[in-house]
């Protein structure tokens, strides 16, 4: 299959790609190799890594391998001589055994929270104590959306306070049915973003409102998140609120009773724009302890640097984490290997990079394999804070996650590419090698905030993450069920690599992604947002 789609592109990559961005002649490009790929994801994969856990000494190997990798190649540091970009965490294990932490309504009667089954939380600036005695406001969705006239904390002061919210958007009505983006989730719904909110108001705390249709998934994911595991934040960011945590819906009408206030007429209340956050009549005391250690980890990044004597001071970014879940437990099979998340994406980034040293672009290329995503995008989080290229200066940030492991496809995922100019690149070179977009899903569960590219998003630069196509080529049914059955292996011991798997399908990923990240390195200017978005907006304001 790889010859058919190779053959596919040799003969049509010369049209030119919409939006008046060329694409270079099919023989100068630089064609992913599947022997290199597979090696590297197997041994990625190999229980000698011990699933490449943060803070973990399988992350240590990995990133080792990484460094020695990048250099072998023929890849450049990007910052001296090192390949190595130090992201500072702070692993955090809450103490509910240790800690005093409950909740009271009016008149100082208690309301029986279980740190588990009702409510879990943990610190979110790394302090390992925290004492309060603050009162509990219902802020809607948290949410402050100028572009929708939407403000939570109108009329409110939450500063010091514990603000409870809901989780996701306000939702679509008759009367306006695209408001917060109709039935799809943006940014605004995602738990991350009330954190940061929270933050930004001043608030001591935030406790959001589980619920499975908003959330998602059930609570017991959130139980399992947060009770007994490390967590990790960044050590050296803008810190969190002191308090962070999730609340059952059942303990939360329990304790907005106690409070004097009926959860459900105020969630009523929520959907509309000129509801006001209503004080309860509830407060929350005691001590909360934590365990924290500070732990050192590291994005590795390598380059080409481009050809062209002005556009080689603008980049290209293709990245993908090369971080999971680590060893757990005491017995048994302990090792979440990770073949698929993200070793894949990761084998497949050092393939491409083994080929794109040998036929550079216009613009520079850089490789960036970044730390704990499965802790919340953090190595992708630090790079956009602290970047080693001007981001204004970064054409794109093409990231890749979980590749496909099934076999070859007819299609290829772009998710979030229409959201700029990416997203006529990306049908020009897919259409170039015989391929297509494959058609959009409703963003139901936000999964464009929920990968690295998201970081780069925030930060202005045009980005998303190439998935996997669903239309296979060789024997479809059999070959969806394969992929249907990697669900319950997601995030499970039992994502491990198979020597029988047919790799046509990642190298074609592999392969378009590189082919669509050396188009933009060799575009006349660089891709452009769509009017209007909200992450167009952030490099508009950079760029004043």
């Amino acid at each position: 299959m790889q010859t058919l789609f190779l053959s596919l592109a040799a003969t049509s990559f010369a049209a030119s790609l919409a939006l008046a961005f060329p694409v270079h002649a099919a023989n100068n490009l630089p064609t992913v190799q599947e022997a290199p790929l597979r090696a590297h994801l197997a041994f990625l994969s190999d229980d000698l890594l011990e699933g490449r856990g943060t803070g973990q000494r399988g992350a240590d190997l990995t990133v080792a391998y990484l460094e020695s990798q990048a250099r072998l190649i023929g890849l450049q540091p990007l910052r001296g001589n090192s390949f190595r970009q130090s992201v500072r965490i702070a692993g955090v294990k809450s103490r509910p055994q240790d800690s005093s932490l409950k909740a009271t309504g009016g008149g100082g009667q208690a309301v029986p929270l279980a740190f588990g089954p009702d409510w879990v939380w943990a610190t979110g600036d790394s302090a390992a104590a925290h004492t309060f005695d603050a009162p509990l406001v219902f802020a809607g969705y948290g949410v402050t959306a100028p572009e929708e006239g939407w403000n939570d904390f109108k009329g409110i002061d939450v500063k010091g306070k514990i603000i409870v919210v809901m989780v996701n958007d306000p939702q679509p009505t008759e009367a306006a049915p695209n408001r917060f983006g109709g039935k799809a989730l943006t940014y605004y719904g995602r738990w991350t973003y009330k954190f940061e909110e929270a933050r930004r108001q001043g608030a001591a705390g935030v406790l959001l409102i589980h619920t499975k249709p908003s959330a998602s998934y059930d609570w017991s994911v959130v139980q399992s998140s947060w009770s007994g595991s490390e967590r990790f934040q960044l050590a050296g960011a803008t810190s969190g609120t002191p308090l962070q945590g999730w609340i059952a819906e059942d303990a939360a009408r329990r304790l907005f009773a106690a409070g004097g206030q009926d959860l459900d007429a105020l969630r009523a209340k929520a959907e509309s724009k000129d509801f006001q956050a209503v004080a309860l009549n509830a407060r929350l005391t005691g001590q909360m302890k934590s365990s924290v250690r500070k732990v050192e980890q590291f994005n590795i990044a390598g380059m080409v640097p481009g050809t062209d004597a002005e556009l080689k001071n603008e980049a290209v970014i293709y990245s993908g984490h090369w971080d999971h879940l680590g060893k757990q437990g005491d017995s048994g099979d302990t090792i979440y290997n990770g073949a698929v998340d993200n070793a894949s994406g990761t084998a497949g980034l050092l393939a491409m990079a083994q080929e794109a040293v040998k036929k550079p672009a216009r613009r520079t290329q850089i490789f960036l394999w970044v730390a704990a995503e499965e802790q919340g995008l953090l190595g992708s989080a630090a790079y956009a804070a602290d970047p080693l290229w001007p981001l204004n200066k970064t054409a794109a940030a093409l990231n890749l996650d979980s590749l496909n492991f099934v076999g070859a496809t007819r299609d290829m995922g772009a998710q979030g590419s229409e959201r700029t100019e990416l997203g006529a690149m990306a049908a020009s070179v897919a259409k170039a090698m015989g391929l297509q977009i494959a058609a959009a899903r409703p963003d139901l569960a936000g999964g464009y905030f929920r990968s690295d590219h998201f970081s780069f998003a925030k930060a202005g630069v045009p980005a998303f993450s190439i998935n996997g196509g669903r239309d296979y080529v060789k024997d479809p049914e059999a070959s969806k069920a394969r992929a249907a059955a990697y669900g319950p292996r997601y995030h499970q011991v039992t994502d491990e690599y198979d020597a029988s798997w047919d790799l046509s399908g990642m190298t074609q990923q592999a392969q378009f992604t590189l082919n669509l990240g050396q188009a933009v390195a060799n575009a006349p200017k660089m891709p452009a947002w769509k009017a209007g978005d909200a992450f167009g907006k952030v490099r508009e304001q950079a760029a004043k």
